[in-house]
Parts: C-alpha cells; structure tokens; sequence
C-alpha cells in the first residue's frame, strides 16, 4: 500500500472514531441533575417554521408538549428560544405565538429571539433565568435532540432536566435514521469546536 492510500486508510479511521466518540457521547449524555419534578420555568428550544411563518412539525410538538407540561403544572411560565435562522421567521416568535394560541397567557411566555444554535438557545435561556433569579428548568425538545442539549445543560449551573416532546405523528425509519445521523455529526462539531469556543461565560 502507498503512501496515499495509507492517507486515506488513516483519514477514513479518523473520522470513523470521531464518529463513534460523538455516538458514544449522545448515548452517555445526562437527562438531568436533580429529581425535582417542579421547577422555575419551561425553555423550549428552537426549531425554524415553516416557509409561510407557519410552526413546523417539530415546533408544534415542542411548543405542545411544553403547554402541556404548564398545565400539569410543571412551571409557571415558558421561555420559547431561537431566531431567525432557516428563514426569514423567527422561531422564538412563532412559538410564542403558538402557545398563545394553545391558552398560555402572554405573560406566562418570555421570548429570546436571538439564539442561532443549541449553545445560544440554552445560553440566552440561562440569561433571562439569571436576571429573574430563577434556578431550575425543565427543557423541552425532540428526542434526537436531547443528548446533545444535554451536554450542553450539563456545563450550566442551574438544576435541569430535559423532557422529550414526542411527534404530533408518525415518523418514518429513514427520516428518524436522517435526524439521528444529522445529531451525531452536531455534536461531533460540539464536542470538537463549541464546547470551547462557544460557551456561556459564567462569570458575566
């Protein structure tokens, strides 16, 4: 075998175990530190809508899950994060406006409409939980989602635990492979490159 070959065999087995390392990460990532069952607020993480400003599937199931998690009385209030990223919507107002419309009182729902990635979402949210004095959450999103929200929750110093918003319908095989495949490559991108250059400065 070459020299270039060689290159490849060693470049093929590199990205191979950056792989494995992310996969292993998502399976090993906490769900939470604390088991407390009620807590300061609700974060729903972001999601794009739709091209007509409408909430998209995985939007809809998350901001349905967090009113329903209001309603069993999990938190009083809901923060919605994300903005405009996909399109010209922004998430974080889009959901509001969804969870408005599903009964939440406007003000039970704070919005950050800034966030560009998971790091923001949960960033911007810790922010706005900072400057009320709020200590814990319960954060909302779909299930491919969490581990990697997850590892992020797991460096802020607030009690949390995520909670899974299940589809509103069925999911097919490939489109959940393509939404696990597309999460193991975010948080192999997490684990080599935000999670030192992106994180929330505690010291603020």
């Amino acid at each position: 075998m070459g020299w270039l070959g060689r290159g490849i065999l060693a470049c093929t087995a590199l990205v191979l175990g950056l792989i494995a390392w992310a996969a292993l990460e998502r399976a090993l990532a906490p769900a939470g530190n604390t088991t407390q069952d009620q807590f300061d607020v609700l974060i729903v993480l972001g999601s794009p809508a739709d091209a007509d400003g409408n909430p998209s599937p995985h939007q809809l199931a998350r901001v349905t899950e967090a009113v329903q998690e209001y309603e069993r009385g999990v938190a009083p209030r809901i923060i919605v994060t994300g903005g405009a990223v996909a399109n010209r919507f922004v998430e974080a107002q889009v959901m509001a406006r969804t969870a408005e419309a599903q009964g939440i009182p406007a003000s039970a729902v704070l919005e950050d409409p800034a966030a560009r990635n998971t790091v923001e979402n949960t960033c911007n949210a810790w922010r706005i939980m900072r400057s009320h004095g709020w200590q814990s959450a319960e954060v909302i999103s779909s299930p491919s989602h969490l581990p990697r929200a997850g590892l992020i929750l797991s460096q802020l110093p607030i009690k949390w635990r995520v909670h899974e918003a299940p589809a509103l319908g069925s999911v097919g095989s490939a489109a959940a492979a393509k939404q696990t495949a597309i999460e193991i490559l975010k948080t192999l991108h997490y684990l080599v490159w935000s999670r030192q250059m992106e994180r929330c400065q505690s010291s603020e």
